[in-house]
């Protein structure tokens, strides 16, 4: 069978709206940590991880063995109604680690359902369905985190059974807040915040949901501080802060190994997925007992947090910790950062390299100006491609090359990735 026929197989029986990327859509095989390989046989480095979701890397042994062991006892569901042991002890370590006092753990399948469910209790909690987001954020794709995206190329429906008030966000390169430096818009987002609370709410707001990087938005992030200033305010009037934690969590911003560390505030809830399961299906919230306890009916999900990605959470999450892979993200990070930055400074297509730890983001702009260059991004994106490095599209406008590769990262592969990534935009533009 030929690439080609399982492409037009996809495009007879799955929805228009998947999308799926290169100009020649690939059939990756087989992986092996770093590495991943096409149906063709040829191998990449992955710099993109499954959408930051690989965490650990491909083939982990430790993972593999932990998942194996579950497999062997012939249990993999029995849901939640009876008591998983793999699922408690992973509970107890993210509750432990969360930093939240007094922490419940609620799991699920993906970041969207554990917006979904940090969403329930904060509107229960206080009875209000009114919501602060922020600009140019992502959320998910079920009903009411599309409500609360801010990216209309990602919000599917109009519709919405929440009242949204929108705040600015944290970008650097257009908007009202850009023209400020980083001290001065801190204090202009929370100025927003006040007008947004007197102006367009009722009052009770039931909470602000915000990512402290934001993934889909193209790693664009406010400066640090933010989230506490702006809690000073929810905190007058009792609104909650769920932290959506989904691409930032587990260290890779390597800084902290929470984004809403960077901004010296704990908040009520947070929410994660992605990395923590390494490709198994693994999510949840995570917040104070008084908050998550506000759901008034009988909740479970079916699989979440089922045997088999517990098995695989815990092993991830330990591996994780004993292998201080926050201290390697924030190594190899400044090896990918610092060497764009510096392969960059004389380009004007390239407006800004940005992100923290091993979530790095490029964006690409017309010289002179800041408006966003979508063509160029594709060429830069099907030239690393070409040679041989795997990488990540987003931002607004589509104009921004997104890297989050697995926190394994080492030194030399990430050297050969700033290589291949470095020479794809010179040869993009022409440089």
């Amino acid at each position: 069978m030929t690439s080609d026929d399982l492409l037009a197989r996809h495009r007879a029986v799955l929805p228009s709206w998947m999308p799926l990327y290169y100009a020649e859509p690939l059939e990756l095989v087989a992986g092996s940590g770093r590495r991943v390989t096409d149906a063709a046989g040829r191998t990449y480095l992955d710099f993109f991880g499954g959408v930051l979701t690989t965490m650990i890397g491909h083939d982990i042994p430790e993972i593999r063995e932990a998942v194996e062991r579950q497999l062997r006892s012939g249990l993999v569901h029995t849901s939640t109604l009876y008591l998983i042991r793999r699922q408690v002890e992973l509970a107890e370590k993210i509750a432990r680690l969360s930093g939240i006092p007094d922490a419940r753990v609620f799991f699920t399948n993906s970041g969207t359902e554990a917006n979904e469910a940090a969403l329930l209790a904060a509107t229960n909690h206080r009875r209000s369905h009114q919501i602060l987001a922020v600009r140019n954020s992502y959320h998910g794709r079920s009903y009411a985190t599309m409500g609360v995206t801010g990216n209309s190329g990602w919000s599917a429906s109009a519709l919405n059974p929440l009242q949204v008030a929108w705040l600015h966000s944290g970008e650097r390169l257009r908007g009202l807040l850009a023209r400020l430096d980083a001290a001065d818009r801190v204090d202009a987002a929370v100025e927003d915040l006040r007008e947004v609370l007197a102006t367009q709410t009722a009052g009770d707001v039931a909470c602000l949901i915000a990512e402290p990087v934001q993934g889909v938005g193209g790693f664009v992030h406010g400066p640090d501080g933010l989230f506490a200033a702006w809690k000073k305010v929810l905190d007058e009037h009792g609104i909650l802060l769920i932290s959506d934690e989904v691409q930032t969590g587990w260290g890779r911003t390597g800084e902290h190994f929470w984004g809403y560390q960077a901004h010296g505030v704990t908040p009520d809830l947070l929410t994660f997925a992605k990395g923590i399961g390494n490709g198994f299906a693994l999510a949840g919230v995570v917040g104070r007992a008084d908050v998550l306890e506000s759901v008034p009916a009988i909740s479970f999900s079916t699989f979440g947090g089922n045997p088999v990605s517990t098995a695989a959470g815990n092993a991830v999450l330990d591996y994780l910790l004993d292998h201080d892979l926050q201290a390697n993200a924030a190594r190899v990070g400044a090896i990918l950062g610092d060497g764009l930055r510096a392969a960059t400074a004389g380009l004007d297509q390239v407006a800004e390299v940005r992100g923290k730890g091993l979530m790095l983001a490029v964006e690409f702009v017309h010289p002179g100006t800041v408006e966003p260059d979508a063509a160029l991004t594709t060429r830069v994106f099907e030239a690393c491609r070409a040679g041989g490095l795997l990488v990540g599209k987003g931002g607004l406008y589509g104009n921004v090359i997104r890297m989050g590769p697995p926190l394994t990262l080492t030194e030399d592969e990430a050297r050969e990735g700033l290589a291949i990534m470095v020479e794809a935009i010179r040869t993009s533009i022409g440089a």
